[in-house]
């Protein structure tokens, strides 16, 4: 009366298994987008020749030191990284042609060396915009692309990053 039936399990075509795999790898990595991390932002000087010496008066030098606990000399001078915004700001004034060498210790944290580089170029920021209003009668921010050139030609920005050193 009933007849035992054989049950065969059903076979899953795997043949196409690998093609389907690579083009699912291929849709997550082309919609997905990566983080990059852009670094600083600093442009630099165009190239000079090594034949070509370039001598700079040393009034014309800002030394920014900061060592590896955060303190940060300037000129000689021991200030806060807070503070350097402001010594920078009021030199700049006095000398057009300033240059602002920041040099750090090897074991200065990545976080202290950033604070200090924002601080000058906090000072740079606040020297355009005064410049800007006093020109043009706006900030800088609402300025136009001709004027915004014309900000950076009289107030460049010259932050010269020396090679870090071990001091001890």
């Amino acid at each position: 009366m009933f007849r035992n039936r054989q049950r065969t399990d059903p076979d899953i075509p795997t043949s196409s298994m690998a093609d389907i795999s690579f083009l699912l790898l291929l849709f997550f990595l082309v919609t997905t987008t990566f983080d990059v991390d852009t670094g600083i932002g600093l442009v630099l000087p165009p190239p000079v020749d090594e034949s070509q010496e370039v001598k700079i008066r040393k009034e014309n030098i800002m030394k920014v030191l900061v060592n590896a606990a955060g303190e940060v000399l300037i000129d000689d001078e021991i200030t806060t990284i807070s503070q350097i915004h402001i010594l920078v700001k009021d030199k700049i004034k006095t000398n057009d042609k300033l240059i602002i060498s920041v040099k750090v210790d090897r074991e200065t944290p990545y976080r202290i060396y950033i604070q200090a580089l924002d601080e000058i170029k906090q000072s740079y920021a606040e020297l355009r915009d005064e410049y800007s209003v006093a020109t043009f009668g706006i900030p800088m921010k609402h300025l136009s692309r001709k004027q915004l050139e014309q900000v950076r030609e009289f107030v460049p920005q010259r932050i010269s990053i020396a090679e870090p050193e071990r001091t001890r």
